[in-house]
């Protein structure tokens, strides 16, 4: 394994300081706003993003999607509000460190099959749940300078901070 499950713990927790840092960045008159029609509009954006790390780290860790699990979250989601989909979103950080406690390195070592691949389980959390995490964050990072967050830039996106101020 290339990172330790501490590391991985540790990267999908800054993962959620980051989305929740771009999420204080949103007009909420701008939660209807979505680049085309075809895409999912800011706030089902968020309610997407409250549900699919989580879900696909239970996913990883039992080794087979529950789609009816899924579903569930999935409602239970679209019944949210913006601040009750933050509230679930902060939950996360303590949310990967419990699915992740007792995994072992021979546990991340292990193949599972998903989606019609194989994979070790570390690999699938780290290209499934790390790296959906990272891609769609920086999805609202554009939604955001789409509706006029020209201020937003860098230290935003990769490290969920504003930039220094100048001296």
């Amino acid at each position: 394994m290339v990172l330790t499950k501490a590391e991985l713990i540790g990267a999908l927790q800054h993962e959620t300081h980051i989305l929740l840092h771009l999420a204080s960045k949103i007009d909420r008159t701008q939660l209807d706003y979505r680049p085309t029609a075809g895409q999912r509009s800011t706030m089902e954006l968020l309610r997407y993003l409250s549900i699919m790390g989580p879900q696909l780290t239970n996913a990883c860790v039992n080794g087979t999607f529950d789609m009816a699990v899924y579903g569930a979250a999935g409602e239970a989601a679209k019944a949210r509000d913006f601040d009750g989909t933050l509230a679930e979103i902060a939950t996360h950080s303590a949310t990967y460190a419990a699915l992740l406690a007792d995994v072992s390195d021979d546990d991340l070592r292990a193949t599972i099959s998903m989606f019609g691949n194989s994979g070790t389980r570390g690999a699938k959390l780290v290209s499934m749940v790390l790296s959906g995490c990272a891609a769609y964050r920086t999805q609202l990072f554009c939604y955001l300078k789409s509706c006029g967050r020209v201020d937003l830039g860098t230290s935003n996106l990769w490290s969920g901070m504003d930039a220094p101020t100048p001296a």
